[in-house]
């Protein structure tokens, strides 16, 4: 080969073509050569464009050096460039074949450039260079796989540690340890964990391992706060006299090297680790790449270990949250079931299996079809299927079993995902017969009484017509002296008072009944009314002052009978309350779409806890009421404001009342002009 190449370049030179050293040649064309391998990589790794741009941080290195070692063929001039190439593909992830691919590719390019520039290389340079660029080759791939093997070595005692170790409290110790003995120049290492807004150092071996366990940084503080915060490995060479140190074990005198590295999981921050040296300024890059290495398989036992804490923690939730499930279960009386999808049972107490006839134990897994009686299945399982497909709820069901006296109350709710999908049903029955029993008989008495009262209130009338009947003819009588006639007078008051009173028994008995009161609307004037009403009222009053003021129009569709009683309800009950002194006012004002009826009195106000029910009837004093006022409700039903309350309803309106010491009192009755809501008619 050497002749051939001999006598090629001679000829070469005859011809008169240059020749060229390699080295010199590499040196000239360095620039060309690096766009011809940038091109050339780009087509070779076009499916990786996530990926860095593989030699390219090296390729001007090994260059220069591959232009030295031709010059000068001495192994010392080899530097540790293919040493740290092969440690930042190993820590890449290429593999063995990779590494040698893209030295094949190095080598086209330059045999490429020699061919594109016309350049012929003196004899023996091209062997040279061959030879040259093989020895970096041949060193890369001795780093690699001897780099590799340390590595694997190193994760194998990591793993056999792991699986050694009783918990995770010493085992990020004995990982340390592994690291100080894989790595000669290691003379101490250390963990520190994310705990709040601090590093604390959890794990140390080497030097001052014992003074260091246990102290804190902030998380911003010191060389490990810088190694958190830009979340990259960092190096310091001169450890002990460095500024940035924070940690006592840290400075001590003659520590060099401090090589430190973030433990992240995704975006997450659980710590920083670090190893240091007296006896180096740097780390040699198979230290630190398997230094990165066990850093990367610590944070993966430190994740897993989480997890696991987690799912113990969330196992430890569950099983209390069933047994809590499982006491409310067998404490409550209510049957309580749940069915999944397929209705079958998953979890049911005592009270349900007591009333399918069957042990809790005997319901899991089976159907409902096979455990309820056969008429239950017949009514509910139709019902759970549409639940299932719907999600719609059933609510508060009753039923009964054929030749069963006892009432059923259950209710069905769909058992939902997070994202509203339905897992199964939930079931309650529970037993209401005796709820029911004593429904129908509070049910009797109350219409016992409420009838009882419409007999009495109708009955009473007769005899009440009569005596007032008897009144009024012993008031046309000349012979009566002044106190008889007084006497007449309070008896005609008794019997109005006492009219009014079996009036509102009558509507509250109808109203309590359902039927409702009876309302026949007519075209009338309600100013006219309340005119009229007022002078029947002011003859049973004639000591008080009644007023009436009119004002706009007040036409309008209302039952007149109905109109006059609301008035003499609400005028009663101001004489009743008002001052004796002081007169009652009554206002009618016509609106647009309505007429307003106001009663204003003067006196004591209405008291503010009895203002939320005072259209209730048999309204209760408040205990702040004055006596006179509890001698007067002791005279009153209470009806008279719930009358009103009911026939303004009924007529669509509605009543108002404001009350102060100052102002009095005012009822405000909306009369609409047309019915607004529906009523009797």
């Amino acid at each position: 080969m050497l002749e051939t190449e001999s006598r090629t370049a001679g000829d070469k030179q005859a011809s008169g073509a240059r020749t060229l050293k390699a080295a010199e040649f590499l040196r000239a064309h360095q620039g060309e050569v690096l766009e011809d391998w940038q091109q050339a990589m780009r087509t070779l790794h076009g499916g990786h464009a996530t990926q860095p741009s593989w030699l390219l941080d090296h390729v001007p290195q090994l260059l220069y050096v591959l232009a030295n070692l031709i010059d000068h063929d001495s192994d010392e001039t080899l530097t540790t460039l293919p040493d740290e190439h092969a440690m930042s593909r190993l820590d890449a992830g290429f593999n063995l074949g990779q590494v040698a691919s893209e030295y094949a590719l190095l080598r086209k390019c330059i045999l490429h450039r020699l061919e594109a520039e016309a350049a012929f290389l003196a004899p023996g340079e091209l062997e040279r260079m061959e030879d040259a660029l093989d020895r970096i080759v041949t060193r890369t791939m001795t780093s690699f796989s001897q780099g590799r093997q340390r590595i694997l070595q190193a994760l194998d005692r990591m793993t056999q540690a792991a699986l050694e170790s009783p918990s995770m409290a010493g085992l990020p110790s004995r990982l340390l340890s592994v690291l100080v003995e894989s790595a000669l120049s290691v003379d101490s290492a250390a963990l520190l964990l994310v705990e709040g807004d601090a590093l604390v150092v959890r794990a140390a071996v080497g030097l001052g391992a014992d003074e260091t366990l246990g102290a804190a940084l902030k998380l911003d503080e010191g060389f490990a706060g810088e190694v958190a915060r830009q979340r990259q490995p960092l190096a310091l060479r001169s450890a002990s006299t460095d500024p940035r140190i924070a940690l006592p074990a840290l400075k001590q005198e003659g520590l060099r090297a401090v090589y430190g590295v973030p433990l992240l999981d995704g975006d997450q921050l659980l710590g920083i680790a670090y190893m240091s040296s007296r006896t180096t300024f740097v780390f040699s890059e198979p230290d630190a790449l398997l230094f990165r290495t066990m850093a990367q398989r610590t944070t993966a036992y430190l994740v897993h270990d989480r997890l696991q804490a987690r799912e113990r923690q969330a196992h430890a939730d569950a099983q209390r949250s069933l047994a809590q499930l499982d006491a409310l279960l067998a404490s409550t009386p209510m049957g309580i079931a749940l069915l999944d999808r397929d209705l079958r049972f998953v979890r049911v107490n005592q009270a349900m299996a007591d009333i399918n006839c069957h042990s809790p134990e005997a319901h899991l897994g089976r159907r409902f079809q096979e455990m309820a009686p056969v008429t239950a299945v017949g009514m509910f399982e139709p019902m759970f299927r549409r639940m299932i497909e719907t999600g719609e709820p059933v609510d508060a069901f009753e039923f009964t079993n054929p030749g069963d006296l006892r009432t059923w109350q259950a209710s069905f709710h769909p058992v939902r995902t997070p994202d509203q999908g339905v897992l199964g049903l939930s079931c309650t029955v529970v037993d209401v017969t005796h709820h029911k029993r004593a429904e129908a008989v509070l049910q009797r008495a109350v219409d016992f009484r409420e009838q009882l009262m419409a007999v009495l209130g109708h009955d009473l009338r007769n005899p009440l017509n009569a005596i007032n009947a008897s009144a009024f003819q012993l008031t046309r009588s000349d012979d009566l002296a002044p106190p008889e006639r007084r006497a007449v007078d309070r008896i005609r008051k008794a019997t109005a008072r006492m009219g009014r009173m079996i009036t509102d028994i009558l509507d509250f008995a109808r109203t309590r009944l359902g039927g409702g009161l009876p309302v026949a609307r007519q075209p009338m004037d309600l100013a006219e009314v309340c005119q009229a009403t007022l002078e029947e009222l002011q003859v049973s009053a004639p000591e008080r002052t009644l007023r009436l003021e009119a004002s706009g129009d007040t036409q309008g569709n209302w039952d007149p009978d109905r109109v006059s009683q609301v008035l003499g309800n609400l005028v009663a009950n101001a004489l009743q309350h008002g001052q004796e002194d002081r007169p009652v006012c009554v206002t009618v004002r016509g609106e647009a779409r309505e007429v307003v009826l106001e009663v204003h009195n003067t006196g004591e106000p209405i008291a503010a806890e009895l203002m939320p029910s005072i259209f209730n009837p048999f309204k209760s004093m408040p205990v702040s009421a004055l006596p006179q006022d509890i001698a007067r409700k002791k005279r009153s039903l209470g009806l008279g404001l719930y009358i009103v309350s009911q026939i303004v309803g009924a007529h669509g309106g509605r009543v108002e009342v404001r009350s102060n010491r100052n102002q009095g009192t005012t009822f405000t009755v909306h009369w609409p002009r047309t019915l607004t809501t529906l009523g009797s008619t």
